[in-house]
């Protein structure tokens, strides 16, 4: 019998919780910031580097820029007072060590080192106080796609706005990590990172290169999907799975149980380690609900356009989609009443791992693997795998 497939990303997870990013009812989806730019197929990405620059002088000051609404700003000298209106902003400043210089932020970018230091500029409602914004004085304001409507509304109180297009590819957010680079002064931070984010993608396609891809799904809750053309879409793709959703649909999709049932999973991304949704229709009864197949990653990672999201991501699905083929792979070898070694099959060698979804800003809990019961899927050993999402994190610092 094959156990549970679960990357037990406790840790991970434990970070979210602390940032305040989990605990959103399924279907309320703040965290994600949601785009519809058309997205090149992954045989068409020449990788991050393709946006990265030799040329030093990019980083000289001052410097005129224009952003995604055609507006040009200058900036005289590198900003030393930075408020994003997006976490996915906050994030990629934090990966360019920019993050001294951030005094503004909202709510679900304080998963992040140090960011219950900053003020937190989020309105009550979505979206940011204008206010918040203002009182931070900042000398830039980096305002990614999700809060295009609040643009206007910051310029016309005097602030210096950069705001960024929609992000549905790893070469996006390699360009918007190159731009970011370029107006805060860090150009050679932007080139490391967007270095590092091409090798990880490497790395995600080369280790699923000759494996077989697993239909997957990702559900938001209330039957909201991630579909084609989105960053989750792309993370799934570069991971080694292909997105069922993305076949005729774009974007967030609500379906219905019917065409979920067609599409008929058989693996769920989910970011609660306990994945109720498993136990929910129509997904407890697809091949996903029905072996218990799943993989759990972190909420905030795969809900933020963003170097670090990229990274951490597509190391974590890829690996997993590798671990499934070893482990289906042994148990294909095993003939009757014999194990994958040679031995008579007892039972007792089984240590499957429960974890969970909490489909992006669902409820995501710190508790990790239950090894308790044994059920169908795709045999992991939770511990193994928790030492590995410690692993990521501790590289993540």
């Amino acid at each position: 019998m094959r156990q549970h497939f679960v990357i037990a990303m406790a840790v991970l997870v434990a970070t979210a919780l602390a940032g305040g990013a989990a605990g959103a009812a399924a279907g309320t989806q703040p965290g994600i910031e949601h785009a519809t730019a058309q997205q090149p197929s992954i045989g068409q990405i020449d990788g991050p580097g393709l946006h990265q620059t030799d040329d030093a002088a990019a980083c000289e000051f001052p410097i005129e820029v224009t952003d995604a609404t055609g507006t040009t700003i200058t900036l005289d000298e590198p900003p030393e007072r930075i408020t994003t209106t997006n976490p996915s902003a906050a994030q990629t400043l934090w990966e360019l060590g920019a993050q001294d210089r951030v005094v503004g932020l909202t709510e679900y970018a304080l998963y992040l080192d140090g960011a219950d230091e900053k003020t937190d500029v989020s309105a009550e409602g979505l979206g940011v106080s204008v206010e918040r914004v203002v009182n931070t004085d900042p000398d830039l304001v980096l305002a990614p796609n999700a809060s295009a409507d609040q643009v206007e509304d910051l310029r016309e109180q005097g602030l210096t706005v950069y705001h960024f297009s929609e992000a549905t590819s790893v070469d996006d957010i390699a360009e918007k990590t190159e731009i970011t680079g370029q107006i805060v002064g860090e150009c050679e931070a932007a080139a490391d990172t967007n270095a590092e984010m091409a090798d990880a993608v490497a790395a995600a396609e080369e280790r699923t290169a000759d494996v077989d891809r697993p239909a997957a799904l990702y559900p938001l809750g209330d039957g909201f999907v991630a579909a084609g053309d989105t960053f989750i879409d792309e993370i799934m793709t570069v991971g080694g799975v292909d997105n069922v959703a993305a076949a005729e649909h774009e974007g967030y999709p609500q379906l219905s149980n019917e065409v979920i049932l067609e599409a008929d999973p058989e693996v769920l991304i989910v970011t609660d380690p306990e994945a109720p949704i498993l136990d929910e229709e129509p997904y407890a009864s697809t091949t996903a609900g029905t072996e218990g197949n799943y993989v759990v990653l972190n909420v905030n990672y795969l809900n933020q356009p963003a170097p670090r999201s990229v990274i951490e991501s597509v190391e974590t699905l890829s690996i997993a989609v590798e671990e499934l083929q070893t482990s289906e792979g042994a148990g294909d070898e095993a003939t009757d009443g014999e194990d994958a070694d040679g031995g008579e099959e007892t039972g007792d060698d089984e240590e499957p791992a429960d974890g969970e979804d909490a489909g992006d800003g669902d409820e995501t809990t710190e508790d990790g693997a239950d090894t308790g019961a044994e059920a169908p899927g795709f045999g992991v050993v939770a511990a193994a795998l928790a030492l590995l999402a410690t692993g990521l994190l501790a590289r993540r610092d």
